[in-house]
């Protein structure tokens, strides 16, 4: 059984790199790999204990990037029953330290869908690559994002990427080649959606709505009454806009464990 996102998320410590990996430990390693020249790190997270492979999550953060509370978020959704690799979307040199500069290197990222297509599929890759160094099973793997990650996970399943699911939390749902690509998906889709979001708003969700009912996907999308952007994310406190909300961050680490469960019936 999959142990629950959201009782993990609750039970937050901060990662450390151990020199042992007695079981249960966190362990995390940073993957470095380069992308037309630039250099990327997206770090593997997950703990220590039994051989047997576990699926695995491929996690595009929101757009602040790899950051700590990122990796802390990580090693919530992996648990005992998953490795999860947080994605570096960005290349080292790009690391924002407030809103203006992540609205930048996030701006510059959306601006350019096949760049965005081709830096996660390379982390995808590298992610698989890793299996039998890592208790990662390659042929059960997820990708989640929020926010800015959350489109992100859209746009690479829309690309065809091997998943067996997406699961977007706030993510923008526009993409300039929806409608054409969207039948392309290969994965179980998820979209976890506040009803009050104003950075994605109703248009958005309506034509994404659209697009995906003229294909032949397996797709969900779940409105939550009173959310706006960023509920999940404990540091949003713009109110009205991008705020935080733990009732409905409840709810949606719920629906991501209850599709992982389906897809991969407890890790068996």
């Amino acid at each position: 059984m999959i142990r629950s996102t959201a009782a993990s998320l609750a039970l937050l410590l901060p990662l450390v790199a151990p020199s042992s990996t007695a079981p249960g430990e966190r362990v995390t390693e940073v993957l470095r790999y380069e992308i037309e020249g630039r250099t990327f790190e997206s770090t593997l997270v997950y703990h220590a204990g039994g051989d047997e492979p576990r699926p695995g999550v491929l996690l595009v953060p929101n757009w602040m990037g790899p950051t700590e509370a990122a990796l802390e978020r990580a090693a919530a959704v992996a648990g005992e029953d998953r490795v999860v690799l947080v994605v570096d979307m960005y290349g080292v040199d790009v690391r924002p330290r407030d809103s203006a500069e992540a609205g930048a290197a996030a701006g510059a990222v959306r601006a350019d869908r096949a760049v965005m297509r081709a830096r996660a599929a390379r982390a995808l890759e590298e992610f698989r690559g890793r299996a039998g160094d890592v208790p990662l099973d390659a042929d059960r793997v997820a990708a989640i994002g929020f926010c800015f990650g959350g489109g992100t996970v859209l746009e690479l399943g829309r690309s065809g990427a091997r998943l067996d699911a997406i699961v977007s939390f706030h993510g923008d749902l526009a993409s300039p080649t929806l409608e054409e690509d969207a039948g392309a998906t290969r994965a179980r889709v998820l979209v976890l959606h506040g009803a009050d979001d104003p950075f994605v708003p109703q248009e958005d969700v309506q034509q994404f709505v659209a697009a995906m009912r003229a294909t032949d996907v397996d797709w969900q999308l779940v409105q939550y009454s009173g959310a706006v952007h960023s509920f999940t994310d404990p540091a949003a406190s713009l109110a009205g806009r991008a705020q935080y909300d733990e009732r409905t961050s409840r709810r949606a680490f719920a629906a991501l464990d209850a599709l992982l469960e389906e897809v991969w019936g407890g890790g068996d």
